[in-house]
């Protein structure tokens, strides 16, 4: 019997401190270029470092480096787990 695993797909902006995925995606167009020249690129692992009181900005450790985005930023970026 074959089996199919499913992996889990949300936004970045979902997760919480601490957690991680794999970078699948962008939900537009519209801020793609400048997300991947921020190091936001498919198959790289994101991690939540930290996340405002308010919930923006989120605090993130990609490629390496920290960075901060906006929530409406972070909604953008599409993980797999």
């Amino acid at each position: 019997m074959i089996e199919l695993a499913l992996k889990a797909i949300m936004t970045l902006s979902q997760l919480k401190a601490g957690q991680q995925g794999f970078i699948k995606g962008f939900e537009s167009s519209d801020l793609e270029l400048k997300l991947m020249e921020m190091g936001c690129i498919p198959g790289e692992l994101v991690t939540v470092e930290q996340i405002a009181p308010l919930g923006d900005p989120i605090s993130i450790r990609v490629s390496g480096y920290s960075l901060s985005l906006r929530k409406n930023e972070a909604n953008q970026i599409i993980l797999e787990d």
